[in-house]
């Protein structure tokens, strides 16, 4: 190999820094495989071909939480986020300190080095206020936000300020007394894909969720925006969730707000049918 060889192939690897992040070049100029992805935050899995759409579970959750809707919406490459400490993975980095923002900073990784351009984000509760922060960072062509308010400490009526020290009370309790541990698991086992999760990891995700407000920024977000919320069988209190997600959701302009019931917080096992379609039609446009 001469010396221009080496300086071509040089020039070529500097150009694709600058212009992807991620990508290789051999020295006929193509394009190469992505450079692998390794996080000791999220796992990463794909499915599918397609558009490419990134899917963040909530709280304790996996990517067990999407399994009944992979194979109903055609069409697309599926990135599935798997938070370490959740659903049988070991915690690794997410172990203790901050959780939330890391993980948002991570996911924003993994589309820079995937070498995806804008993917779709879909978030389910916790995973709803990480696609919002990818919004503020400019990562994704739409948001499609489920069952989860701007500010994390709303979802219990609560206030930031507020609901951040009674977070800090309920992870030393959950991870602190036996007691508190006992009734963690038995919720656990009873939530969705929530099996395996991490106590620890759980308590400071809660915390780091009941300081987060997202609401002032959502002017700042961009991309297109749908929020889908559950509603009960109640109309009276169906009215009521629906002007709470309108009034949380105001500073976001052409918001779509998609309403699914009869529907716990887990709108995609609840009423499965209903929110695929919600979800090819948010796809599609």
């Amino acid at each position: 190999m001469n010396g221009s060889d080496i300086n071509r192939r040089a020039l070529l690897r500097v150009g694709a820094g600058a212009c992807a992040g991620m990508f290789l070049f051999d020295q006929d100029g193509a394009k190469a495989a992505p450079a692998p992805f390794a996080s000791r935050r999220i796992a990463m899995t794909t499915r599918g071909s397609g558009r490419d759409v990134l899917l963040i579970p909530g709280l304790a959750s996996g990517p067990g939480l999407w399994a009944d809707i992979l194979d109903k919406v055609p069409g697309c490459r599926w990135h599935l986020v798997h938070v370490r400490g959740f659903a049988g993975l070991a915690p690794d980095a997410n172990a203790s300190g901050p959780l939330i923002q890391p993980l948002a900073d991570e996911i924003a990784r993994y589309v820079r080095t995937a070498g995806l351009v804008r993917p779709a984000v879909v978030g389910h509760s916790m995973g709803g206020t990480l696609a919002m922060m990818l919004g503020l960072k400019g990562v994704g062509a739409r948001i499609m936000v489920v069952d989860m308010l701007p500010a994390g400490a709303a979802m219990v009526g609560g206030t930031a300020r507020g609901m951040g020290y009674l977070a800090g009370q309920l992870s030393q309790y959950f991870t602190g007394t036996k007691a508190g541990r006992a009734y963690l698991a038995q919720i656990l086992a009873e939530t969705p894909g929530a099996r395996g999760s991490d106590p620890d990891v759980i308590a400071n995700a809660l915390r780091d969720l009941a300081n987060v407000d997202l609401g002032p920024q959502l002017g700042r977000i961009s991309a297109p925006m749908e929020v889908v919320y559950a509603v009960g069988s109640d109309p009276a209190q169906s009215a009521q969730i629906s002007r709470t997600f309108r009034a949380a959701y105001a500073a976001k302009k052409g918001l779509k707000l998609a309403p699914i019931g009869p529907s716990g917080h887990v709108v995609m096992a609840d009423q499965p049918a209903r929110f695929v379609t919600a979800l090819e039609q948010f796809l599609i446009r």
